[in-house]
């Protein structure tokens, strides 16, 4: 005989994998420390991309005038100024990711900890028909 109650669980259980469970269940593998950490470490390596490839934009399109301008520019001035508005969009987008990150995990933990409360309700239901 069919048990209504097993099956709505089941199927609200597929939903959650088939839906949110595809980005939230491999959190689950990480503390929170780990899962923040590894984002930093991502957001650094894609910053330092991006900014290289804004400064090489920067360089390409100013080319002409930094050639005819070449010697009498100050390049200590230059690349300290540099090197300051990278370290300044790291701190801001290190910070963005701290707290968006955070908050996913938050999310993330709260969601599975449904889902895990309705796997242990779908185990009871199969223990009490063994028994």
């Amino acid at each position: 005989m069919l048990d209504r109650d097993k099956i709505a669980l089941m199927t609200k259980l597929a939903i959650y994998e088939k839906n949110e469970g595809k980005t939230y269940l491999p959190i689950s593998k990480y503390f929170r420390t780990d899962f923040i950490g590894l984002a930093l470490i991502r957001n650094f390596f894609l910053i330092t991309i991006g900014y290289g490839f804004l400064v090489l934009a920067a360089l390409g399109y100013k080319s002409e005038y930094l050639m005819g301008n070449i010697h009498r520019m100050n390049m200590f001035t230059l690349i300290a100024g540099v090197i300051v508005g990278y370290v300044i969009i790291l701190i801001v987008y290190s910070i963005f990711t701290y707290i968006y990150y955070s908050i996913f995990y938050l999310r993330a933990k709260r969601s599975l900890k449904e889902y895990y409360n309705k796997l242990t309700q779908l185990a009871k239901i199969y223990a009490k028909k063994d028994n």
